[in-house]
């Protein structure tokens, strides 16, 4: 790889699905557009705290293909490596909430994401960034584009550059044991490992958080940093263990609140933080995100959360 190549290149690269969201709101009758996608939210997430963020991944030729466009072009993430599709649409979601918590209902089969191939990679931004970022729902939402989540991968590997991987776990996709077979196969070669704490209970048969991110550095990451909603974040790294206290606040959807902290920790440590503080600051972008509705709209920028965690230290 050439010095031009990572000149040219974002420093973050994230690959996956993109979705456009409608969201349910209090009265229940009407629903809020938004943006969403797990990968995607995390571009956002880190473009708005300054990082050089892209994404990679293929949307339809259709109106919701032309939002998305609209929404990453506004929030400044590099849209080189994204492919219009005519003959595939672009998916789309609806969140619809309960005491139980937000539930998902997906409309994306045949999307034009789920037809990615690993031709579809520009290799040159990859192999040019500093962190390639991918989640199990970039595997799950069809064989090929499981395929092209390993492209990607060993492209990284090979140039040298970090992978960082999100166990989101999306049971809807694929069964558990498929889940189980390719997300471990994803963990092996992660630099940087970010599960949830319910999804990697789920998936491990485990239940004490240390004993999950014991399990987990056994796989090889050199970096687990798992959220655990109320319970705050476990950091390890193999050496030390850092407990971060979640923050109260008035939350009303926690709709993205994990992708937040994704991009704003892998956007901080690309600026130079080190991880504890990376995800202390991380910890409190994803709680101002739960304050509103959405996915995308909520992120809170680089001013708010420093205020925030003024507040907090006051």
């Amino acid at each position: 790889m050439g010095d031009s190549a990572r000149m040219s290149a974002p420093d973050l690269v994230c690959l996956g699905e993109p979705l456009v969201e409608f969201n349910q709101l209090p009265d229940g009758d009407l629903y809020k557009a938004g943006f969403g996608g797990d990968t995607s939210n995390t571009a956002i997430a880190a473009a708005r705290q300054g990082a050089q963020a892209g994404y990679l991944t293929a949307i339809g030729q259709d109106r919701f293909g032309d939002l998305l466009e609209e929404l990453w072009r506004r929030e400044g993430v590099d849209i080189s490596g994204v492919k219009r599709d005519a003959n595939a649409p672009t998916g789309i979601y609806f969140v619809t909430h309960s005491d139980a918590g937000h539930h998902f209902h997906y409309y994306r089969a045949g999307s034009a994401a789920s037809r990615m191939t690993p031709a579809d990679l520009p290799r040159d931004t990859i192999a040019g960034s500093k962190i390639l970022h991918v989640s199990a729902i970039s595997q799950a939402i069809s064989a090929t584009a499981r395929e092209t989540v390993q492209a990607a991968i060993d492209i990284a590997r090979a140039a040298g550059v970090r992978v960082c991987f999100d166990t989101n776990l999306r049971l809807k996709l694929w069964s558990l044991e498929e889940a189980r077979r390719a997300i471990s196969a994803a963990i092996e070669q992660a630099d940087i490992l970010r599960p949830a704490l319910d999804d990697a209970q789920t998936l491990t048969g485990l239940k004490d958080p240390d004993a999950i991110v014991d399990h987990y550095l056994g796989l090889g990451p050199k970096l687990v940093v798992m959220t655990m909603g109320k319970g705050g974040v476990l950091l390890a790294d193999g050496t030390r263990r850092h407990r971060i206290p979640a923050h109260r606040v008035q939350a009303v959807d926690a709709t993205g609140a994990g992708d937040t902290f994704n991009g704003n920790f892998l956007g901080r440590l690309i600026a130079g933080d080190a991880p504890l503080e990376a995800a202390r600051y991380a910890n409190a972008a994803a709680a101002l995100a739960t304050t509103g509705y959405g996915a995308v709209a909520p992120m809170p920028r680089p001013d708010a959360v420093r205020r925030f965690l003024a507040e907090q230290a006051a």
